[in-house]
């Protein structure tokens, strides 16, 4: 098994410096800037506190910023390497406040793996997992189920770059082709009923979109390296958009350009679960107290409620399976 690391990403909406270097910058119409999109949760620690537990094997983890940290973390620990956005960003790109620039970069951090496991913020470990979790013979575990794609929020403009994923595969790709050469992927008994979603979407000539987990995503550096070959005019652009626009497209294209390639191993989308604060309050707490799957996202928006009383919450659910400080905290 070749090395995995973990990349993980993280903002402090409350730096000051950095809300002020914010301010700088006007969005362009169409840009998501949500306040939401940048607060701090307090819960990271129950980040590094799983990955110690549940995943012992990392490698590395590269902890990208744009230069703060946590005032708790071991910046000392030997597994832990602290990325600036300037340590592997064109500079024309920065400052950044446009997470699809930060990850669509990915591949420029020196000495990352071939093989990394990416997370966000609001991803955590909750059990156990092995590296055959996340690549099995060099490949990425991922569930490759194609889907509609709707959209209930017309000033969300997820939905539109899920869209330009697509749409960019579309353009390099003929669906016919791809399934055909790997239909036993695309069929695979792991999706259990969900593989029924890849058969009703036959008929359609093109890829629409496909089933987002919101989990942590394997990825393999050398796709990354390939999709900027191919395509490198278009991330450019992307890139140059120093907040998310409905123009961008998203690490997601990554994922689908590993699916276009059969760069996958096909895997279970039940090994995590993925809610939303304010929509699934009480799934979210029995999920981590009773550590119901593998690995869980927990989702935040604009409308959560009273944020403190959530937090406090969500603090207490995970103080519950990890009390225990972690070596990556002072």
């Amino acid at each position: 098994m070749s090395k995995i690391d973990f990349v993980l990403t993280w903002v402090d909406g409350a730096d000051r410096e950095w809300q002020e270097e914010r301010r700088k910058y006007n969005p362009a119409k169409g840009a998501d800037d949500s306040a939401a999109r940048y607060r701090d949760w307090d819960n990271l620690q129950y980040w590094f506190r799983g990955v110690e537990k549940f995943a012992p094997w990392v490698n590395r983890i590269y902890f990208v910023t744009c230069g703060h940290v946590p005032s708790w973390l071991n910046a000392a620990h030997p597994k832990l390497k602290l990325i600036r956005h300037s340590d592997y960003m064109d500079p024309e790109y920065l400052p950044t406040f446009n997470i699809n620039s930060i990850e669509l970069n990915f591949h420029r951090i020196p000495e990352l793996s071939d093989q990394f496991v990416y997370f966000n913020d609001d991803m955590f470990l909750l059990n156990a997992v092995a590296e055959e979790d996340f690549f099995k013979n060099g490949l990425p575990r991922d569930c490759c189920i194609e889907t509609a794609l709707v959209q209930d929020d017309i000033r969300n403009p997820f939905a539109a770059m899920l869209m330009n994923d697509a749409a960019l595969v579309n353009m390099h790709y003929s669906k016919s082709q791809v399934i055909k050469k790997q239909w036993k992927k695309w069929f695979s008994p792991a999706y259990g009923k969900m593989a029924l979603r890849n058969l009703l979407m036959l008929p359609y000539r093109d890829f629409s979109s496909f089933k987002y987990t919101h989990l942590p995503s394997a990825f393999l550096k050398s796709t990354y390296e390939q999709l900027w070959k191919e395509e490198g005019e278009v991330l450019d652009e992307v890139c140059r958009n120093r907040f998310r626009t409905s123009f961008d497209v998203n690490q997601y294209v990554m994922k689908y350009w590993q699916y276009m390639e059969g760069k996958f191993v096909p895997q279970s989308p039940g090994i995590g679960r993925f809610y939303t604060i304010g929509l699934h309050d009480e799934q979210i707490h029995s999920t981590i107290r009773g550590q119901q799957c593998k690995m869980i996202c927990i989702n935040d928006t604009a409308d959560v409620g009273d944020f403190e009383e959530q937090k406090r919450r969500i603090i207490e659910s995970f103080e519950s399976i990890l009390p225990e400080k972690s070596s990556f905290e002072l």
